[in-house]
């Protein structure tokens, strides 16, 4: 079940560009799953191991846009690796602690987002990430390097700090409770922000209180639970409390697009949800992960200068387009 988030990014100079999977849940930048990686006059051998899936470290200069041109840039080479139809590879926007032991001979590894503030292209070390809804006629998203895109929020950005539990405090990782309605179903805990999981995923016991609140029933071969038209009309909304603030997320917000229930083996006239079972009790240190079906719903602002998760509202976040 996954909706992929990319973008088409440029490697080398002349550039090449590949497809890659924009993702706040790793830090590592690198290619090689579906497209060959093309080496030009930019392209140096570190002679390093990268860890994941067989691959060499390459230095290279990475393309964003024309404005974001990075220099010298840890480059994963993958020489067999599988991550999607059309995906080449991960430009990895989590914190930079996660690349610690991903390359041999090195400590940690500068990611993009590291080298855009250190090489001067941008003044604050930030990432603004917008989404559309999969399902909206735009189902397009944004990225803003330095900062983040003010014509595409309501309201303000309200921010928290990283969490200190681990591990999710090693990724971008923020405390919040949940309720159904008026019912608690998660407690103030620890979890994760990822742009890289489709799904919001929350702890087994939380799981099972949402199940039960709303009466859906598994359905195995979709692997989402399911509900009846009835029960849709009866859904409650789900309020995710972070720091002062309580972001409402809709009952059309907690469905699959219907539009995409065939593309995840699903009956195109039935109602699937997007709250899923993280696999493990609430306690763990990472205890829920905010995936896209959130954040095409609320903005997201990744700001590592002041070790924050910020959130607001936009046009979407009310929208009926499931």
């Amino acid at each position: 079940t996954g909706v992929i988030y990319t973008a088409d990014i440029g490697v080398g100079s002349p550039a090449t560009y590949y497809t890659l999977s924009v993702d706040t849940g790793s830090s590592n930048t690198w290619i090689g799953a579906n497209k060959a990686y093309e080496k030009t006059a930019t392209s140096q051998d570190t002679g390093n191991t990268f860890k994941y899936a067989s691959g060499e470290e390459y230095i290279d200069t990475v393309t964003l846009n024309s404005d974001l041109v990075i220099d010298n840039q840890s480059i994963g080479v993958a020489s067999s690796t599988s991550i999607g139809d059309g995906v080449d590879g991960l430009l990895g926007v989590g914190p930079v602690g996660l690349t610690q032991g991903t390359v041999s001979n090195t400590d940690e590894v500068a990611t993009v987002t590291q080298n855009l503030y250190t090489q001067g292209t941008i003044g604050s070390e930030v990432l603004g990430v917008f989404f559309a809804p999969a399902s909206s006629d735009d189902s397009s998203g944004e990225l803003t390097f330095g900062g983040y895109d003010a014509s595409k929020i309501t309201g303000d950005v309200s921010y928290v700090p990283i969490t200190s539990t681990s591990p999710a405090s090693t990724y971008w990782g923020i405390d919040q409770s949940i309720s159904y309605g008026d019912t608690p179903i998660l407690d103030e805990t620890a979890g994760i922000v990822d742009t890289g999981s489709t799904l919001i995923l929350i702890a087994t016991d939380a799981f099972n209180k949402y199940q039960s609140a709303t009466g859906a029933t598994f359905n195995e071969d979709v692997g989402l639970l399911q509900i009846s038209s009835d029960q849709y009309d009866q859904l409650l909304s789900l309020y995710f409390t972070i720091g002062e603030v309580t972001y409402e997320l809709t009952p059309n917000a907690q469905i699959w697009p219907r539009s995409l229930n065939t593309a995840v083996g699903g009956d195109a006239n039935s109602i699937y949800l997007v709250i899923a079972d993280i696999g493990s009790p609430s306690g763990s240190g990472e205890d829920f992960t905010n995936g896209y079906c959130f954040l095409q719903r609320f903005y997201s602002v990744y700001d590592t200068t002041n070790s924050q998760v910020g959130f607001a509202t936009t046009k979407y976040t009310y929208a009926t387009t499931n």
